[in-house]
């Protein structure tokens, strides 16, 4: 069975990723891309379905021993864990160098002292570990090949195959370094290089440790901050600019459930919130890359622009179930692609015009086409920002007139308004602040409770929707508002966990609550660090900083987050790392650091 979620640690190269578990297992790898089939799918399933475990021999009937001690190098990406065993401790150094040429997952095995039994299994498992690929020797290497796909497995021990299985047992005493690595090429071409395994990690390190340097953020949740930095730099698809949501799919939200879900894209949401932490911390390259992604994938067709993309661009995402695959945890169905990709979610026009906004308020050099995308989008949602959609939960039941969305369609004519003002783009601007007028008095006329004195989930519901709090963060209304209080504090009446986490919104157990699911879920982290952010902004900094120092208590020890807290199980649930868990804590960090609002 595959580990907790928080178990996991995350390596990668910015065009794909693995997780490892603390007993040194490779559970998940898709290659050459985030989104190819996965080699190693154990997490998804069982040990049949692909893994590479590299740690301490151990009996044959017994639970394979799990790193006494475990961290990444310094501010970088290189994983190090130590076991300690009765005949010695040793170290394991994970690591996949940003690349060149073909894709390397690198594991160097040192001894520290005594003289440990070690063992490498390696079983590597084609099309989300379906297919039984060839094994062979080829001058010497080692390689699997299955239809389109060849990895190639070198080290200086001794291989031995059994029971579809390639097997490694050697010894390491103090000094011994011993290096495996896996490198992928389509099998029609010639075998990748030997790999260098001692010069890939030099760069490795260098490359991270020059690229940390660019952080302008000092403040007091530096190591917080920039871990999560580090995490979206690593979901970013480095030849596009493109960031994925997470590395992994069907990871699930309810554990047995089925709200599992393919998260392996680009979200324009998730996509533009991550531009504004970047920008915030110094890191323009990176938000240069996604506004030249994000032109590149809307380009010619913006009037039916999609919530989500592949990470080059990609328009068809088509869902499927891998019936194969049992689940994690027995949490059916696997999917891969995802359906969400053609539902109407007009509050990503908000996100995307606000991130293009504030690209061109932090001097993000001028793109001529990105002011005419903005100003096509606006002409768009004149016509459509009245109608019903999914909204930022991606329901899978009716249509709705979502709060939420009707907010981010101001923004998204807001944003727009303020370009014409400044002169770097022409539009009927009288028209246009007619237009911002009407739907917000739309929203303050149909999305609020006075009896409640709060804004609603849609019009003419009674639910609550945690993506209420950004109305104040957007600059809807100002958070001295009584509304935007009351809604605050009706969230956290009737959306938070005993522990104070907040949950999206109302599930219904068995029965198909708003999203057309059944089964409830955890609480959804980003609306924690959103509660945070709005506690600051209406002066409970206090509250604030309590609340955020509890969310980075959920961190695993590696200072990553899944997309929600089990309060139930108290575990993370769901995919992970997840991009939208890690830009809101960056976000509400700047925020308590600016305020003064932290301890110590």
């Amino acid at each position: 069975m595959a580990g907790r979620i928080e178990d996991y640690a995350l390596i990668g190269d910015m065009q794909t990723a693995a997780l490892v578990c603390r007993d040194g297992t490779v559970d998940w790898l898709c290659l050459p891309r985030f989104d190819s089939h996965a080699i190693f799918a154990g997490l998804l399933g069982t040990e049949e379905h692909g893994f590479w475990r590299l740690g301490p021999a151990h009996a044959a009937d017994a639970e394979p021993p799990t790193a006494a001690r475990r961290s990444y190098r310094g501010d970088s990406l290189i994983l190090e864990s130590e076991w300690d065993t009765p005949r010695g401790t040793v170290r394991i150094t994970d690591f996949m160098p940003p690349r060149d040429g073909a894709p390397q997952l690198i594991r160097i095995v040192e001894g520290v002292s005594g003289r440990v039994p070690m063992r490498s299994a390696l079983r590597m498992r084609f099309s989300y570990g379906r297919v039984v690929p060839w094994v062979h020797k080829h001058d010497g290497r080692t390689v699997a090949v299955a239809g389109p796909d060849s990895v190639w497995f070198d080290t200086d021990c001794e291989t031995y195959g059994k029971s579809l299985t390639t097997y490694s047992d050697f010894t390491v005493a103090p000094g011994d370094r011993i290096a495996f690595t896996i490198s992928w090429e389509p099998s029609h071409k010639n075998p990748p290089p030997l790999p260098e395994p001692e010069q890939s990690l030099e760069a490795t390190e260098d490359f991270w440790r020059e690229w940390v340097e660019h952080c302008t953020y000092h403040g007091p949740y530096r190591e917080a901050v920039v871990r999560s930095l580090i995490t979206l730099k690593a979901l970013t698809y480095a030849p596009t600019g493109g960031i994925v949501a997470a590395p992994t799919t069907s990871l699930p939200e309810d554990i047995g459930g089925v709200r599992n879900w393919d998260y392996r894209y680009t979200w324009l949401r998730d996509a533009a919130i991550t531009l504004s932490s970047l920008l915030r911390t110094g890191y323009r390259e990176e938000a240069r890359a996604w506004r030249e992604w994000l032109l590149r994938a809307v380009a010619g067709d913006p009037e039916n622009l999609q919530i989500m993309y592949g990470i080059a661009g990609e328009r068809e995402l088509g869902e499927a179930e891998l019936d194969w695959l049992p689940g994690y945890e027995n949490s059916a169905p696997v999917r891969v692609g995802n359906g969400a990709a053609h539902q109407l979610q007009l509050d990503v026009y908000g996100e995307v015009t606000e991130a293009l906004h504030l690209a061109h308020m932090t001097g993000l050099a001028r793109n001529d086409y990105a002011s005419l995308l903005q100003l096509k989008l606006i002409r768009y949602l004149e016509d459509h920002w009245d109608e019903p959609d999914e909204g930022i939960w991606e329901v899978r039941g009716p249509r709705r007139h979502f709060v939420h969305s009707k907010v981010m369609a101001w923004v998204a004519v807001d944003r727009t308004i303020k370009l014409i003002e400044s002169g770097d783009a022409d539009g009927p601007l009288e028209r246009w602040r007619e237009l911002r007028d009407d739907i917000h008095r739309d929203v303050c006329e149909k999305g609020y409770d006075k009896e409640r004195n709060t804004f609603t989930q849609s019009y003419g519901s009674k639910e609550l929707d945690a993506s209420l709090l950004l109305i104040p963060q957007m600059g809807f209304l100002p958070p001295d508002d009584k509304r935007v209080i009351g809604t605050i504090e009706a969230i956290q009446r009737e959306l938070s966990t005993p522990d104070g986490f907040i949950l999206r919104y109302p599930t219904e157990g068995d029965s198909e609550g708003v999203d057309g699911l059944p089964g409830d879920e955890g609480a959804f982290l980003a609306c924690s660090f959103w509660m945070a952010d709005d506690l600051a902004m209406i002066g409970r900094v206090d509250e604030a900083r309590k609340l955020f120092e509890k969310l980075l208590a959920l961190r695993n020890d590696l200072g990553l987050l899944a997309e929600e807290w089990d309060p139930r199980l108290k575990r993370q649930v769901g995919n992970f790392p997840q991009a939208f868990s890690h830009v809101p804590l960056i976000d509400t960090a700047l925020r308590l650091t600016a305020s003064g609002a932290y301890g110590g």
